[in-house]
């Protein structure tokens, strides 16, 4: 039956590209994919599955639509695409039997987490229904998005505003649904249809299944018509296509009716919908603190004498530093400590020493798989750089091309869909940004498994990798400097946090064969050995903010450098053979003298 139904769609693509009404071929290709998918793996005729085959027949059907009307075809056909690649992926997902798998069942969204303690929302609450959910009747964009990394409080801000009298009040029919691992446009209608449809004349779940994706809508419509309403869709997918969809309810959103999505993005297909995007915060310090005092204590009844002690504070909220005042985070340790209270009875402060953040990238991990794969390359190179950083923008686009992340071109599009993905989060300055300290935590895990990335600290306590290294950190403190070069030939970048007694032999500088950075910003250098020119593949020299007085004349070696950042050392020596670096097409500078 489903294959039937795929080959019908299929011709009826392949008569209308034939009549050139089709000038990609695209769409057939994906569809012939997925119809191989479903006869290879023998699926038997689930519910999930004729859930994606009717979301595709419809989809097919928009994109014979959008080739015969050319106005609107370079703006949507891209979301059909993605759609029906979406939909494609969700098949070779499945099992034999057309179930999710074990693995994919267990990757729910890392942003519904316990809301029962809400701090830090009031003011949120306040203006979007001020301004956007309520106060803006007769105003064009009846449609907002909330957006932000996973366990910012996405879902929590949204709840509170679905549930606040006044919108109980306000809006004749409400209705809410959570996006499932595999989402689909017809579970998301018959969802809807159950909530807003009359008690008195309830559909069964059966009589709306056997119904396509089309009368679907056109009941959702009929039961929403003449009335105010107001949806929810939480944590919405990458690339559903809802142009259909949103056509179908926009007659009633001239009345004040309303759609709210939550999403860790904004969808490519929503641009031209939704006007209205809330990004939302981290948590400061101070409401961190009181959200980790209500977990640890309300949230788990320790009570008298086992309540967390105010005089731990300051250590406290230096713990919680590590969340970067995400709330999942700070929930996640809060019950972590209760927990470990309660069965060992260990004092507070050995406590605080002893928190692990493991279970927490656990449930931030699926936020890592939902990345774009052509992003990856330059998450995992987030792993490089200090823990809570401001980055610039050209340090941030240089190191990444110069470790091989890609071209300038691809960089610069990687960096914007970091920040469109809620993992990079702009500062003031529209050229710094900034990671979330957790998940630096995880670009570090994943930087070790892909990219061949090491940690290493002078204090000797080094966990040793079986394979060689090709990106490696070098944190130090006050004591020497003082590391082996073993492996060293085949390191591509060398970074140092921290600062201490930089004292290296020359030698040293002479086993790194292969390295294209090296980024010694902050360190508190004081000068750089002659034998730094040894370094001929050298593409990015970082020495920003150090005190050194001048720069060696080997230098001139270096014949390959691109980026030499020497800004903010004081009256620098530069040697003026520094002009016959012909590669270099980025000097930062301050203070210099030529000589």
């Amino acid at each position: 039956m489903l294959e039937a139904l795929l080959l019908s769609v299929i011709e009826k693509l392949e008569i209308n590209h034939q009549r050139g009404m089709i000038n990609e071929e695209v769409v057939i290709k994906d569809m012939k994919e997925i119809l191989d998918i479903v006869k290879d793996k023998k699926l038997e005729e689930g519910r999930r599955l004729n859930f994606l085959v009717s979301d595709l027949v419809d989809v097919a059907g928009d994109a014979l639509d959008l080739f015969k009307q050319r106005k609107i075809y370079f703006y949507y056909f891209e979301s059909v695409l993605s759609w029906i690649g979406e939909i494609k992926q969700y098949l070779l997902k499945l099992g034999d039997d057309g179930a999710e798998t074990e693995t994919e069942s267990n990757m729910r969204s890392s942003d519904n987490v316990d809301d029962k303690y809400v701090v830090g929302l009031d003011e949120d609450v306040e203006m979007l229904l001020r301004t956007r959910i309520i106060g803006r009747e007769g105003y064009n964009s009846w449609t907002t998005l909330i957006k932000g990394m996973a366990g910012i409080g996405k879902t929590t801000l949204a709840r509170e505003i679905y549930n606040h009298p006044t919108v109980i009040e306000h809006f004749e029919r409400r209705a809410w649904v959570s996006n499932s691992t595999y989402f689909t446009m017809k579970e998301l209608l018959i969802k809807l249809i159950q909530q807003v449809e009359d008690p008195q004349n309830l559909h069964t779940s059966s009589s709306l299944e056997n119904m396509d994706n089309r009368s679907l809508r056109d009941m959702l419509s009929q039961h929403l018509q003449g009335t105010r309403y107001f949806i929810v869709l939480d944590d919405m997918p990458r690339q559903v296509h809802l142009k259909s969809f949103l056509e179908a309810l926009s007659q009633e959103s001239v009345n004040g009716s309303r759609l709210l999505f939550t999403s860790h993005m904004k969808h490519t297909n929503l641009t031209l919908e939704v006007e209205d995007v809330h990004e939302m915060k981290p948590l400061d310090s101070k409401e961190s603190w009181q959200l980790f005092l209500k977990t640890i204590n309300h949230g788990n009844k320790l009570t008298g004498e086992h309540k967390f002690p105010m005089y731990l504070e300051q250590r406290g909220k230096q713990m919680l530093t590590k969340c970067g005042g995400l709330p999942l985070g700070i929930k996640e340790v809060g019950k972590q400590l209760a927990e470990k209270k309660v069965s060992e009875g260990s004092e507070w402060e050995q406590l605080l020493e002893s928190v692990d953040f493991t279970s927490t990238l656990k449930l931030l991990e699926p936020f890592y798989h939902k990345l774009d794969p052509e992003l990856e390359s330059c998450f995992l190179c987030m792993a490089f750089f200090k823990e809570n950083a401001t980055l610039r923008k050209e340090k941030l686009m240089q190191i990444w091309v110069a470790g091989g992340a890609g071209s300038q071109p691809d960089c610069r599009h990687s960096l914007d869909g970091l920040i469109n993905e809620s993992v990079i989060s702009v500062k003031d300055k529209s050229t710094e940004y900034s990671l979330n300290p957790l998940l630096h935590m995880i670009s570090i895990q994943k930087a070790e498994e892909k990219l061949g990335f090491e940690i290493l600290r002078n204090n000797g306590n080094n966990r040793p990798f079986e394979s060689p290294r090709h990106h490696r950190v070098i944190i130090c403190s006050r004591d020497k400097f003082n590391y082996s070069t073993d492996h060293d030939k085949r390191l591509v970048s060398l970074f140092f946090h921290g600062g201490g007694y930089f004292d290296t032999s020359p030698s040293y500088w002479n086993s790194f064969k292969k390295l294209k950075i090296l980024d010694l910003e902050d360190f508190g250098l004081k000068s750089l050995p002659e034998s730094i020119g040894t370094l001929v593949k050298l593409i990015y020299l970082g020495l920003r903010n150090n005190y050194i007085k001048e720069l060696p004349q080997s230098l001139g070696c270096l014949k390959k450098l691109e980026v030499l950042d020497i800004a903010q050392n004081f009256m620098v020596e530069v040697p003026d053979i520094i002009w016959e670096l012909r590669s270099l097409r980025h000097l930062y500078i301050s203070d210099l003298i030529l000589i």
